[in-house]
């Protein structure tokens, strides 16, 4: 009888020990449940995103939910209660469970039993947390293959900047990238038909879609036969990295409008019939259409004089930047938390958000600036230009605006397509240095 007993343990354990050879789940490299490691599943079994080995797991893919937490997605994917909170307890120092957020994707693997085995988080496009749903628990983060290529593109303005470029087959984020760039150059509310753009820029795709306009190398911006170019060059001091050909920095003293792309409702006039009183008087400014709660950044460095209501203007902001330049922002929503009279504030910071305070027939900005104590228009305001490129910098320079030069001239598409993730950042990094100073 004894023998027998022993006879059926030793084929209990053999069994287990199989079972134990031929499950796949876990992440490699990390510690697991026993029952489910993975260190016998060969390599090309191994899902090389997730991390484990999926051919045998079942996999739904949901949409994060209005009033979904973490532990009830948990608990709908298979869960109970204790393990949903055993599972937060332990991972929550990973990754904050409180930050999922409604609309997001998320994926679960479970056994042909229905027991959930692991569940990623899409926290945006590229990056995933995985959560191994088993004792013992874990939580890891993945990040999915990005393909970086430098690319050109050939922009002249027909109907506007952003239909054309969308034309021209260019990611519309360009725009947002170049307006920043080009902030204390061009009007991005007044260009024309005619008008040019010819652009080096990195693209960043992941899975076919693009997700980032990485770098613009180089821009060159035409109207009415004069041409403003941007050269991309990295003196790793912290400061600018645009330049004119010149060298000198792209940055001025002056953004040249107070607030991101927009349209011009209204320009400077002595001759303006007002929309409300109808009645025709000046009006020293410019009024920029924007929904209500838009940010609005200070033109330039300087000391807030005044942040009040004052009547038909609304909420008002005014700015000191030196002993010849000041502006003032109205009909402001509200101001920023922490403006105040006396506030220093810095070129680009957030001082309020459109709003239609006081005299206003709507969401807008009016913003005016005033040169030795009278108003100028803000559109056709001139601005010194920063600190130069150094001088033991400019062969360097020379070299990398020739080549530019060359790229645009031929209208290549530059380095070739590579592959990045986490493990090679610093190898891009690097690369990028090497092409700006070589």
């Amino acid at each position: 009888m004894k023998d027998m007993k022993k006879t059926i343990y030793s084929g209990i354990a053999l069994l287990a020990v199989i079972l134990m050879a031929a499950g796949c789940a876990g992440n490699p490299g990390r510690i697991g449940n026993p029952a489910t490691e993975q260190e016998s599943v060969p390599e090309d079994r191994m899902d090389p995103l997730w991390g484990f080995c999926t051919d045998s797991l079942e996999v739904d893919e949901a949409k994060v939910r209005k009033g979904d937490f973490f532990a009830t997605i948990l608990m709908r994917s298979g869960l109970s209660a204790q393990e949903a909170y055993n599972l937060s307890e332990t991972c929550d120092s990973i990754f904050d469970l409180r930050s999922i957020r409604i609309g997001n994707t998320y994926r679960t693997w479970t056994t042909s039993r229905d027991t959930l085995e692991y569940l990623a988080y899409d926290i945006d496009r590229i990056r995933s947390v995985v959560f191994h749903c088993r004792e013992p628990y874990d939580a890891y983060y993945v990040e999915k293959p990005v393909l970086t290529e430098t690319k050109s593109v050939d922009v002249t303005i027909e109907s506007s900047l952003w239909n054309d470029m969308i034309a021209a087959d260019a990611p519309p984020v360009l725009i947002l990238t170049l307006s920043d760039i080009y902030a204390w150059t061009v009007d991005f509310f007044g260009l024309q038909k005619g008008d040019r753009f010819q652009v080096i820029y990195d693209e960043k795709t992941c899975e076919g879609e693009v997700v980032a306009v990485d770098t613009v190398r180089y821009a060159l911006f035409t109207s009415r036969g004069r041409e403003y170019p941007a050269i991309m060059f990295d003196q790793h001091d912290g400061g600018n990295i645009y330049w004119n050909e010149k060298g000198e920095s792209m940055r001025k003293a002056f953004l040249k409008a107070p607030l991101h792309y927009s349209r011009i409702s209204s320009g400077f006039s002595y001759a303006r019939r007002h929309p409300i009183t109808r009645r025709v008087q000046p009006h020293t400014g410019v009024d920029y259409a924007a929904p209500k709660g838009t940010p609005v950044v200070t033109i330039g460095d300087g000391v807030v004089t005044s942040a009040k209501n004052e009547g038909a203007g609304g909420n008002v902001i005014r700015i000191k930047h030196n002993s010849v330049y000041s502006t003032a922002y109205l009909h402001l929503s509200k101001f920023a938390s922490g403006i105040s009279a006396g506030k220093r504030v810095k070129q680009g910071d957030v001082i309020g958000y459109v709003g239609s305070t006081g005299r206003s027939t709507g969401p807008h900005l009016d913003f005016r600036v005033w040169k030795n104590g009278s108003p100028i228009n803000p559109l056709k305001m001139d601005s010194p230009p920063a600190e130069p490129l150094k001088e033991e910098n400019m062969a360097a320079f020379s070299e990398a605006l020739a080549r530019y030069h060359s790229q645009v001239a031929e209208n290549t598409a530059g380095t070739p397509e590579r592959e990045t993730g986490i493990e090679n950042k610093k190898e891009l990094e690097n690369e990028k240095y090497t092409t700006n100073n070589r």
